[in-house]
C-alpha cells in the first residue's frame, strides 16, 4: 500500500473540522498527522471524537494528541493544511504556511471574493494578504479543476453559494435566462451556523419551527454574486434569501429564473444532463423528480431538479447538498485532492446517511 500524504488540520472542534476528520478517517490517500486547537491542545482526537476510537487506522487517527496552532510544526509535518478557523482568522495562518512550502485549503471566507474593497466591506475586517487573495483558486471542480490543480491555495467555497452556483452554471453559459431577475430561495439546517453556542440554535428555539434570516445582507451575497457574473459575462446582482430548517445538516436551494425565449422541461433537462454528464458528484435528477436532502445527507453529490412554468416563462431550479460535506469539508478534501495528484474523488464516493 502506497504511503499516504500526511496533512494537517486548524480548527478541528467546529462542525466543519468534525466532518473533515469523518472524511479523512477513510481516506486512502491523505493521513492526519496535525489536529489543532486552541482550547482542547493536549487531548488526543477520541476524546473529542469518540467516533474515532477503536482498531486500526481508525483508532490512530483518535489516539492523534491535539495541538496548538503552530504554522512551523505544520509546515515541519504536513504537506498541506485544512483551515477549518472562522474568517479574519485563516489569513495570517495560510500567508506562514505557503511561505514555508505548504499547500493550503481555507474553509473560512478570507480568500472567496477576489475583490479586497468588497470582502471588508461585507466582512467588516481588513484583508491583510492582498497578493494571496488574486492568488486564490475559487474550489468549485466544476468551473475551475484545471485551476485547482495547479493552486497553492484553494478558497473553499461556501455552503450556500455551492448550491446556488451549481444550480445556475448550466442555465447561464448556455444564456438561458435573463440575469437582472434571479431570486435564490435557500434554507440550510442547524449545522450552517456552526458549533459554538448562541439562542438561536439551541434545541428548542429550531426544533419545530421555520423562520427567514439574514434578508438582503447574507454574507454569501456577494461570493454567489462574483461566480454568477463570471458565468454570465456580466455584472450580476440577484436576490438571496436564507431560512434555518429544523433539521441538522442539509440545504435546499429553489433558484427562479425568467427564461429568454420559450423552452420546454424536457429541453431544459436534456442541457443540464448534457452539461454534468461527465461531473461525478453532480446529479441531475430524472424528469418530474425534484431534490430531498435526506438523499445527500453525509455525501459530496449536489442533486438537481428542474421544473419549467410555461405560463409565466420561468425556470425553477432546486438543489439539494449536504453543507458539511459538499458544502465544507468534502468539497475540501476534493480539493486537496487535486492540489495533491490523487484521484479527484478519492476518500470521497460516500452513500446517503439514511434514513
Amino acid at each position: 500500500m502506497a504511503q499516504r500524504i500526511p496533512v494537517g488540520l486548524v480548527g478541528v472542534t467546529g462542525y466543519t473540522g468534525m466532518e473533515l476528520t469523518r472524511v479523512l478517517a477513510g481516506h486512502p490517500g491523505l493521513e492526519l498527522v496535525r489536529a489543532t486547537s486552541r482550547s482542547e491542545a493536549g487531548k488526543p482526537l477520541a476524546a473529542l471524537y469518540p467516533f474515532l476510537a477503536g482498531p486500526g487506522d481508525l483508532g490512530k487517527m483518535g489516539a492523534l494528541t491535539v495541538t496548538m496552532p503552530d504554522p512551523v510544526d505544520l509546515a515541519a509535518a504536513c504537506k498541506l493544511v485544512f483551515l477549518a478557523v472562522p474568517h479574519k482568522t485563516a489569513q495570517e495562518i495560510a500567508a506562514a504556511l505557503i511561505e514555508k512550502g505548504v499547500k493550503v485549503v481555507d474553509l473560512s471566507a478570507d480568500f472567496r471574493l477576489r475583490d479586497k474593497a468588497t470582502y471588508e466591506k461585507w466582512y467588516a475586517t481588513p484583508h491583510t494578504q492582498p497578493k494571496l487573495l488574486a492568488e486564490a483558486v475559487y474550489g468549485l471542480p466544476e468551473i475551475y479543476r484545471d485551476k485547482m490543480r495547479g493552486a497553492r491555495l484553494i478558497a473553499n467555497p461556501g455552503c450556500y453559494p455551492t448550491s446556488a452556483i451549481l444550480g445556475l452554471l448550466p442555465a447561464l453559459e448556455a444564456g438561458l435566462v435573463h440575469t437582472d431577475d434571479l431570486v435564490v430561495d435557500s434554507k440550510s439546517g442547524a449545522t450552517g451556523a456552526g458549533r459554538k453556542a448562541t439562542v438561536g440554535t439551541l434545541f428548542c428555539e429550531v426544533q419545530d419551527t421555520f423562520k427567514a434570516y439574514n434578508l438582503t445582507r447574507h454574507r454569501h451575497t456577494p461570493e454567489i454574486e462574483q461566480e454568477v457574473s463570471l458565468l454570465a459575462g456580466e455584472s450580476v446582482a440577484l436576490s438571496f434569501n436564507t431560512h434555518l430548517l429544523p433539521i441538522n445538516r442539509g440545504i435546499l436551494s429553489t433558484i427562479y429564473t425568467r427564461l429568454v425565449k420559450p423552452l420546454s422541461l424536457v429541453e431544459a433537462h436534456a442541457l443540464y444532463a448534457a452539461r454534468y454528464k461527465d461531473e461525478p458528484l453532480v446529479r441531475v435528477l430524472p424528469l418530474g423528480t425534484l431534490p430531498e436532502t435526506r438523499f445527500v445527507r453525509g455525501t459530496m453529490f449536489c442533486d438537481v431538479g428542474l421544473a419549467v412554468d410555461e405560463r409565466i416563462g420561468r425556470l425553477i431550479i432546486v438543489t439539494a447538498i449536504d453543507n458539511l460535506c459538499r458544502g465544507a469539508s468534502g468539497q475540501a478534501v476534493l480539493g486537496a485532492n487535486l492540489m495533491l495528484g490523487l484521484p479527484e474523488t478519492g476518500g470521497l464516493p460516500l452513500a446517503p446517511l439514511m434514513p
